[in-house]
């Protein structure tokens, strides 16, 4: 997702941070409900390697194994006032669609798209039109509607006794981590500020406490809920800390959560998807409101998300009876990977 929804400042003066969630809401489906058949090959993931909310549906992708049924787009980590950009790619277009703008895809959809050109984003390859953008349903849908097309050992991220748990333990973590990490760092006054920067460390502790007991959020393996913290997670040092004023704690220094993402990071499909340059390129240059000068910080030191991390003594199974993803497909290595 943009973070300024390619429309300029969500810094407003006096005011507390909104997050836009009006997006595409039609679902690629078995039934094809909404027109859109599961259909492999027919789809491209557009999703940059610098947005948390793009980085779930990547990791998602990875764990399930769906590389063969649908493609993946990466756009550059930053961009202007009109939309994301593909300079990554060879003469600054992406290869399967041809554009050089995700806006491309937005207007071949609707005209003059009025809202935020944002990723992830599902693109119909024949038509050139943007399917969806609604990301947290998109990563719902690769776990369920797409499991024809699951790798043989793909684990069950949305196992449906869970479910009920799972959306509870979104939803907190969205409202008050995921979001509430962008409410206090695009915060227009102190006072919205600190309620945000209160309300993101006080839901911290509790997910200090609920996992001090248990490896994972949601039952004893990897679920949805753990792909939606964890990119947040691993932004928290290189960005949130800093560039957000979330600043009471690095995730460093507090034990659980530091332990309990070094433990999906060095899981297969979590770490390996992670570009930690791309990241703090996309929000030091791209949120110029807070960082006028554009300095994108050397620091910190991302050795450490490879130390140990003890979290196997609490048991459980990361891909509960299911096996880990094969390493990235040509192409889609992260060039500047910890450890690489």
């Amino acid at each position: 997702m943009s973070d300024q929804q390619a429309k300029g400042s969500y810094v407003e003066p006096g005011q507390e941070y909104t997050r836009d969630t009006n997006y595409i809401e039609d679902r690629i489906t078995r039934d094809a409900v909404d027109g859109w058949p599961v259909e492999a090959g027919r789809y491209r993931l557009v999703a940059a390697r610098a947005c948390p909310w793009a980085n779930r549906s990547v990791i998602s992708r990875r764990l399930l194994g769906l590389e063969d049924a649908i493609s993946l787009g990466l756009p550059g980590p930053t961009h202007d006032a009109r939309s994301w950009t593909f300079d990554l790619d060879p003469d600054g277009r992406d290869p399967v669609l041809g554009i050089e703008r995700m806006q491309e895809a937005f207007f071949a959809r609707t005209p003059d798209y009025p809202r935020g050109i944002t990723v992830p984003a599902i693109v119909d390859v024949p038509s050139g039109k943007v399917v969806t953008n609604d990301f947290p349903q998109i990563t719902l849908d690769f776990a369920t509607e797409w499991a024809a097309f699951h790798r043989e050992g793909a684990p069950d991220l949305y196992p449906e006794a869970l479910r009920g748990e799972i959306d509870e333990v979104n939803a907190v973590v969205f409202r008050d981590v995921n979001n509430g990490v962008y409410r206090a760092g695009f915060a227009g006054s102190q006072k919205s500020y600190e309620r945000a920067y209160r309300t993101l460390f006080e839901r911290l502790d509790w997910l200090s406490e609920r996992l001090a007991g248990q490896r994972y959020l949601v039952g004893d393996t990897i679920t949805e809920a753990d792909i939606r913290l964890f990119t947040t997670l691993a932004r928290f040092d290189a960005v949130y800390h800093g560039h957000f004023k979330c600043n009471r704690n690095k995730l460093t220094e507090m034990p659980v959560l530091w332990a309990y993402a070094r433990d999906l990071f060095q899981t297969p499909g979590f770490g390996d998807t992670i570009d930690f340059d791309q990241i703090k390129a996309h929000y030091y240059v791209v949120h110029s409101d807070i960082n006028p000068t554009g300095i994108v910080p050397v620091g910190p030191d991302a050795s450490g998300w490879l130390t140990e991390h003890g979290r196997e003594q609490l048991g459980g199974r990361p891909f509960g009876d299911g096996t880990p993803p094969a390493p990235p497909r040509p192409g889609e290595e992260v060039p500047s990977l910890v450890g690489a």
